[in-house]
């Protein structure tokens, strides 16, 4: 493991994307940082009930969100590192099949209420926040930049609107705004940060905005690969939000704003695997055509770190999940503090779920992935449903963690996973020994 690790360290071409990768962590930090402190005093301000309801609202537009994505993001990257010559055909096309997404989610949103009780202010928060997905499609200028490995230039897009965002935020709580004032911003900051996209994408590319054309054979080409992956992310959407909406149906908004706290503390802990992921994903392509036996070993160093950062998360919260609830959120949001240690559980499986995603994708497997997806999200709704009846928002937990262990072994029986369950296994107990090692020579 230790060779493995030098051997990566003196490689050129994976110190590249590590440096791109350190781009990326260090704008994460930033928005943790800035986070515990805006968004926690946002919490605070509008206390369960509210906060709840708004979680609700989000999580109810994210059951839908992955239709304005298409699942474009990976398959545009993976296509522009193979053949950087189509970069405006390319770009052009997944722009406007992106525009094409949001307006459908739209549309779908405006059917898919009919069919909930909420009242005319719920529908009124759900649709200012879909409305964000139309800028959205502005983030293809990151899938160019990630391809390029010139994630600083997206990191910059993100600090501004991440700044503007947070100062408007502390403003409207200094002048005790009402709730909806809240989504306006979430529209607001997809629309700054679509403007900052732009600049950077126009003065830091090499291709001239004009030449960017739409092409029909790149439209098939794009989907032909991509719905799979668009309807395993609506799949994953669907499995990380529907807890929310299914407490909120069968409970109360409090227990929503409860148990999204607890949410919000496990989900801020993605951050680096999804990062790392998705930054080494260009060099892992690269990587796979040259050289398979390289591929997989580096594989198993990823999902190692992986899961030795998971195995530190889980103990922390285990001894501390209390104080973090009551320091950042305050005594209101004590009930959380239990949700939050068992939730942590799942942080091994779900840490080397986005090292897996990128895997399939490689192996151009994404129907697979979406199979995959398909029946953890039927396992924990069914789950949802009996476990919320049966321990009330702790039932939601208890849902969450077991799908995610039954995830973890999943894999084992699809022969195209096989291989990456064993790395994934194997990595798991290199991470416990070297633990061990270390201990017993008092590093």
């Amino acid at each position: 493991m230790l060779n493995k690790i030098k051997d990566l360290k003196d490689h050129s071409g994976f110190m590249k994307y590590f440096k791109n990768t350190s781009w990326l962590l260090g704008e994460k930090i930033l928005r943790m940082v800035i986070g515990l402190f805006v968004g926690i005093w946002v919490v605070r301000y509008l206390g369960p009930e509210q906060f709840g309801l708004f979680s609700y609202a989000q999580s109810f537009v994210g059951l839908f969100a992955a239709i304005a994505t298409l699942g474009l993001d990976r398959i545009v990257v993976r296509e522009l590192v193979k053949d950087e010559s189509r970069a405006n055909e390319l770009i052009g096309t997944a722009f406007w099949l992106k525009v094409i997404g949001a307006i459908a989610t739209l549309l779908i949103l405006s059917i898919a209420i009919n069919f909930t009780s909420n009242d005319s202010f719920t529908n009124a928060l759900v649709f200012i926040i879909a409305s964000a997905t139309i800028f959205q499609s502005f983030n293809v200028v990151d899938m160019y930049f990630q391809a390029k490995v010139l994630s600083k230039f997206v990191v910059y897009a993100n600090i501004i609107s991440l700044f503007i965002s947070s100062v408007i935020k502390v403003v409207l709580i200094l002048n005790n705004a009402s709730l909806i004032a809240f989504a306006w911003v979430i529209l607001f900051d997809s629309f700054i940060l679509a403007c900052g996209f732009v600049y950077f994408f126009l003065t830091n590319s090499k291709i001239n905005i004009q030449k960017l054309t739409f092409k029909k054979s790149i439209v098939f080409t794009l989907l032909k690969d991509s719905w799979s992956l668009m309807f395993a992310y609506m799949s994953y959407l669907i499995y990380t939000k529907i807890d929310r909406v299914m407490i909120g149906d069968m409970l109360d908004e409090y227990s929503v704003g409860i148990y999204s706290v607890a949410a919000m503390m496990y989900e801020m802990s993605f951050i680096i695997p999804s990062i790392i992921a998705d930054s080494i994903s260009p060099f892992l392509i690269k990587e796979y055509n040259k050289n398979t036996k390289s591929f997989y070993n580096l594989t198993l160093v990823l999902s190692s770190y992986s899961t030795l950062l998971a195995y530190i998360m889980v103990v922390f919260l285990y001894f501390f999940s209390e104080e973090v609830i009551f320091i950042l959120f305050g005594e209101e949001y004590k009930e959380s503090a239990d949700l939050l240690w068992v939730l942590s559980i799942g942080l091994i499986a779900m840490f080397n779920s986005f090292i897996c995603s990128s895997y399939l994708v490689i192996l151009n497997q994404q129907k697979l992935l979406l199979y995959l997806n398909m029946m953890y999200i039927f396992i924990n709704i069914i789950l949802n449903y009996f476990l919320i009846s049966i321990f009330g928002v702790m039932g939601a937990v208890y849902a969450t963690v077991i799908t995610k262990i039954i995830s973890l072994f999943g894999m084992f029986f699809f022969q195209k996973t096989k291989k990456y369950f064993f790395i994934q296994m194997q990595a798991i107990f290199l991470m416990g020994l070297w633990a061990k090692n270390a201990k017993n020579k008092n590093i």
